[in-house]
């Protein structure tokens, strides 16, 4: 599994790669059982087009739906 400091690196080229999707939320790095993956929040369920990992770093995907603030 990946370090802190591959995974930093893999969510920017991950961020270059989804730039401009509408159905992306959010990208992160979450701690997994031996290290750091990246998480991609998407509004609808479309990340079959998505990779399995960046550099070596394992990508998750959640369908988060829309995102609205609240009051």
């Amino acid at each position: 599994m990946a370090d802190l400091e591959q995974a930093r690196a893999a969510k920017e080229r991950l961020r270059m790669t989804l730039k401009g999707r509408s159905d992306v939320r959010g990208i992160g790095i979450a701690r997994a059982a031996d290290g750091y993956q990246l998480q991609v929040n998407l509004s609808r369920d479309s990340g079959s087009d998505l990779p399995g990992a960046v550099d070596g770093v394992d990508v998750r995907v959640r369908v988060v739906g829309s995102v609205r603030a609240s009051a």
